[in-house]
């Protein structure tokens, strides 16, 4: 029986007491996000990284050993489990491996082996196997004999079955040729030479004429396995897909035959040793080379799906954790040219207040009362905060609502936002919900201003899929995907924390320990019963037990509530321990605001206990030295070159100021305002060398670019970060 803390602790380097406490800990039904943070003494300090690695390893094993038992039982029926190959089978740590092993065994439909064995050709395929001994072989065992001819030996097995010496050999041939290809030990090493060795070969299929394709740059590549990126393979494959090229791995044949001759052909005996060399080409060209293929081919594609996922999920990390520019009165436009301009009105808490369509950009009399509307609004509300929609017509709405600021005292900020997603949010069960009395416009334009106000709150409304980050994301494993674009939205929701008063239900299905229905419990009892006043609340809340409560609480904040540490990351359970810490310093727990000056003085091993060790302590100092803190960064925006609102504006050499938008293997795309991204290429990042794109850049980051070409027919800009 495989040990699997013990596997898992040694593949990830870790402390095994550590790793069975964090399995332990899992088991229990406790969340990632929990044990990483409020669970560091019994897990030795693991990182929300090295949990997720060990809960993704453990349940690879486990699956292992469930398939392990069953290929165990399995060729146990059969009788032929030696202890050789037990032992093979129980050392095992890959599923490919297992599987290869398992092979020979493994119940088939008829193949020609099949029908040679129905046809008693066995004994042929094991006489000729014998003769395959090396003379020192054969002269060691005291079995030098007259040499037989194959074709005189294949004459004994002709029958009514058998029609010629010429078939028996050929049926022969077909069972020594199944042997060799299931051999695990060829298997492997050959998987592993073409996986080192083989080039990815495309070329264009001959109905699409040279530029008729978005394929073009694969009309005729080449790229080495070992080299070639995960966007590549993902368009290859698509590619070929959509039946417009045509895809093949070339390798070294040549060198793989020899191998297997080498390791396979032991006679000097010419006739067996031709016999042997056709068998073998025989196995390869049609049973291993298509099998082997199918294998690199297939861990190629989950290479290139784990990669893209991972660039997905710090894309989406970077813009679930962009800078929030505060709960202040916002403004939110959903620009138009036509249909006008909607302008939605929120509070400093998001709460849809005022709803008007103006007409900026659809004649002199319709923008002037465009300009009164708006000016009424910003003074009436006290606007703060202006978020206008990238889409159609946002730079001309971008231009007139700097013209109304102009003419008024009040000076809000104005702030292009991405509004990827906003129209598939707007029409979702999520909007209906909240706003079913609106228009999808109106739902749109409350989404842009509240991604101002507190882009994680808004964005985990939104399928991160429709978010607009990412490469190939329909191309990819779509239910690894999704689990990893939930872990990542898990963790994002619970390193900043959760205001308890102000949370939509669907951002609280992500915090630690709660599902849909405590969540939506949670608003139910909100409403019925007023805002929280202290986290003890909770435990009032239908089916929010101990438990939950546990898991959830650190996470949850409630501001100007009973318990000033109610709002931070303290735990519940740590109260005690800060009691006595406010109570040592003299300094009244209501005026937590003010120990800060006070921590440096504590000698903080005299507060461990049994539960509450070094590092725990070390969070809570942490957390009161600035009580209620957004770990986000602080808000940036850029701001876009008056002027240049069309691609037909771009010229070469223009500097100009940009958001990034996506982060890719292969660089980086910006908004620059002219309603399309411009790509920094990973060679024009910076002056350097740069192998890894989010080294330099992160989704949300402001940056300055300059124009480096311009294709207004196919809408590419070529943009250059470099000095």
């Amino acid at each position: 029986m495989l040990n699997i803390p013990q596997v898992i602790a040694s593949e990830l380097s870790l402390n095994l007491e550590n790793v069975e406490s964090a399995l332990e800990l899992l088991n229990e039904g406790a969340t990632i996000p929990f044990i990483a943070r409020y669970r560091k003494e019994r897990t030795g300090s693991l990182n929300e990284i090295q949990l997720r690695d060990i809960q993704e390893r453990f349940n690879y094993l486990q699956e292992l050993e469930q398939r392990r038992q069953f290929i165990l039982d399995a060729i146990a029926s059969q009788n032929k489990l030696s202890e050789p190959l037990k032992a093979q089978i129980t050392a095992c740590l890959q599923k490919n491996e297992l599987e290869d092993l398992y092979l020979p065994y493994k119940p088939k439909k008829r193949t020609r082996a099949t029908i040679a064995r129905e046809k008693g050709l066995t004994s042929l395929a094991e006489w000729v196997k014998n003769q395959n001994q090396s003379e020192d072989g054969q002269k060691a065992k005291g079995k030098r004999q007259e040499v037989i001819s194959l074709s005189q030996e294949a004459e004994k097995y002709v029958s009514d079955s058998v029609n010629s010496s010429e078939e028996a050999l050929s049926g022969a041939r077909d069972i020594l040729a199944e042997e060799i290809a299931e051999k695990a030990e060829l298997r492997a090493y050959l998987r592993e030479f073409i996986l080192n060795n083989g080039t990815f070969v495309s070329q264009i299929k001959k109905d699409y004429p040279e530029g008729s394709t978005k394929y073009e740059m694969y009309r005729s590549f080449t790229c080495k396995l070992t080299k070639i990126a995960p966007h590549n393979i993902l368009a290859l494959y698509r590619g070929e897909g959509e039946k417009i090229l045509s895809l093949d791995v070339d390798f070294e044949e040549e060198r793989a035959i020899n191998y297997l001759e080498s390791k396979i052909i032991k006679t000097k005996n010419p006739e067996i040793k031709q016999f042997y060399q056709e068998t073998i080409k025989d196995s390869f060209n049609r049973l291993l080379k298509p099998a082997l293929l199918r294998d690199v081919r297939s861990e190629m594609k989950i290479w290139a799906d784990t990669e893209s996922i991972k660039t997905f999920e710090a894309n989406l990390r970077e813009l679930l954790l962009s800078p929030p520019a505060g709960m202040k009165p916002t403004m939110g436009i959903d620009p138009g040219f036509r249909t006008g301009c909607k302008v939605a009105i929120l509070s400093e808490t998001g709460q849809f207040l005022e709803y008007q369509a103006i007409f900026p950009h659809n004649g002199s009399e319709k923008r002037n009362l465009a300009k009164n509307s708006l000016k009424k609004l910003i003074q009436k509300y006290h606007i703060a905060l202006i978020a206008i929609g990238n889409g159609t017509a946002s730079r001309e709405t971008d231009d007139f609502v700097t013209e109304v600021l102009k003419e008024i005292d009040t000076k809000p900020i104005k702030v292009m936002v991405n509004e990827s997603g906003a129209s598939i949010y707007s029409a979702s069960d999520v909007a209906i919900s909240e706003f079913p009395d609106l228009d999808v416009t109106v739902r749109g334009a409350i989404s842009i201003g509240r991604r101002l106000q507190d882009p994680l709150a808004e964005l985990v409304k939104i399928d991160p899929k429709s978010i607009g980050i990412g490469q190939y994301q329909h191309d990819v494993d779509q239910k690894l995907l999704k689990q990893k674009l939930e872990e990542t939205v898990e963790s994002c929701v619970n390193y900043v924390g959760v205001d308890l008063n102000t949370a939509s239900k669907e951002l609280l299905v992500f915090v630690s320990g709660i599902n849909s229905t405590i969540a939506n419990n949670i608003v139910q009892y909100r409403n019925e019963k007023g805002v929280f006043k202290n986290r003890k609340e909770l435990l009032k809340v239908k089916k929010l037990g101990s438990k939950t409560f546990e898991l959830a609480g650190g996470f949850l904040r409630i501001r100007d509530g009973d318990n000033p540490l109610d709002n931070t990351a303290v735990h519940p359970e740590s109260y005690p321990i800060v009691k006595k810490i406010s109570s040592d310093l003299k300094v009244p727990l209501t005026e937590i605001t003010q120990l800060n000056q006070h921590l440096k003085k504590l000698d903080l091993k005299q507060y461990i206990t049994d539960e509450i060790g070094l590092p725990t302590l070390q969070d809570i100092i942490q957390e009161l030295e600035k009580p209620g803190r957004d770990p986000r960064a602080e808000f940036q925006y850029a701001t876009f070159k008056e002027g240049v609102t069309e691609i037909t504006d771009l010229k070469e050499g223009m500097i100009l100021e940009g958001v990034v938008t996506n982060v890719v293997n292969f660089g980086a795309f910006v908004d620059i305002g002219v309603h399309q991204d411009g790509l920094v290429h990973i060679s024009q990042m910076c002056d350097r060398f740069v192998s890894d794109v989010t080294e330099v850049v992160r989704v949300g980051q402001v940056v300055k670019v300059r124009v480096l070409e311009v294709n207004e027919k196919l809408k590419r800009i070529g943009l250059s970060m470099k000095n």
